[in-house]
């Protein structure tokens, strides 16, 4: 294997050949050649092995495959273990380039680069409901991002791993103990000392489906309250004086109906941070039928962070 080359695109791979052929064919058309692909395959047949074999001499891939199934996010970090390339760019199976000068693009401005994380635009490309949604963040979350990663709680503008470039450290992995949260962890501790470059152009085409893993998390309050905790106890309660922060929390303890500490500690039998409490607190302050109305629920959330703003 090349140990010198720019980019290497590495694939958590798990069964789903259909989706893996529809990623190796939008690779092997890409202009920009100085990659190498390695996949890891955490599935228990060998079809994964049967099908990379289609495409010997396509592209430089290397087939790894799991001794024992890892899950993901360990999968992913297999991957990037193995990786030799300057740059790591991590490809979900079910995700797939946009065009042919996708990773061009990208290598252009890795290649410019001082810094250790780049990220593009993207589509959603919803394959239950054959619907189509470019994805790009605001000015506005931009410079909140820049100001402060811990802001992605509220809204992940960065999207998920297949449309990041990250610098290979050897030394920045996925933790294993998230689901939900898995990429905002990631993408909050490389970033914590890392400038940031966005690509203002759509690069990659991301599957959305019901076979996710994130669909699976999402309004799971079994999966969602437990790492929000923790997330908030790894990044230091301090950060809710930030309002996007504050405003993430009102959300997820409104729309999860959470009416008492008791019920938290069903989810997390911890002790609670006090302005989580008042959090709770004054959610359940306010009529129900504010809450159900965006903008109103956003101006109550509002009042309630000046009101503890001092006592984070």
């Amino acid at each position: 294997m090349n140990n010198n080359v720019l980019i290497s695109i590495c694939i958590p791979a798990y069964k789903r050949t259909d989706f893996l052929k529809r990623l190796f064919d939008s690779i092997s058309i890409q202009t920009f050649k100085d990659f190498e692909v390695i996949l890891t395959d955490d599935s228990q047949t060998d079809d994964v092995a049967i099908f990379c074999k289609q495409y010997e001499g396509s592209f430089k891939l290397s087939y790894h495959k799991n001794l024992v199934s890892l899950g993901t996010p360990e999968n992913w970090n297999e991957s990037i273990r193995k990786a030799t390339g300057k740059w790591i760019k991590i490809m979900h199976d079910d995700d797939w380039f946009s065009d042919k000068e996708s990773l061009g693009i990208f290598a252009e401005i890795a290649l410019k680069s001082s810094g250790n994380f780049i990220f593009s635009s993207y589509k959603n490309v919803f394959l239950d409901e054959e619907q189509e949604v470019e994805i790009s963040p605001t000015k506005f979350r931009l410079r909140q991002l820049k100001r402060n990663p811990v802001s992605l709680l509220s809204k992940n503008i960065i999207g998920p791993p297949s449309v990041t470039l990250c610098r290979n450290n050897h030394n920045v992995f996925y933790d294993k103990d998230f689901k939900w949260l898995v990429d905002i962890d990631f993408y909050c501790h490389i970033l914590a000392k890392e400038e940031i470059f966005h690509i203002d152009k759509h690069l990659v085409n991301v599957g959305m489906s019901r076979e996710q893993v994130t669909a699976y998390c999402h309004t799971n309050p079994m999966v969602e309250i437990p790492e929000n905790y923790y997330f908030l106890k790894k990044i230091g309660v301090a950060n809710l004086e930030n309002i996007l922060v504050y405003d993430s929390w009102w959300r997820l303890l409104r729309n999860f109906n959470i009416k008492n500490e008791l019920q938290l500690r069903n989810y997390v039998n911890a002790e609670w941070p006090l302005i989580v409490l008042k959090i709770l607190k004054d959610i359940n302050k306010t009529p129900k039928w504010v809450l159900k109305i965006g903008v109103f629920s956003k101006m109550f959330m509002a009042f309630s962070y000046l009101k503890n703003k001092q006592k984070i």
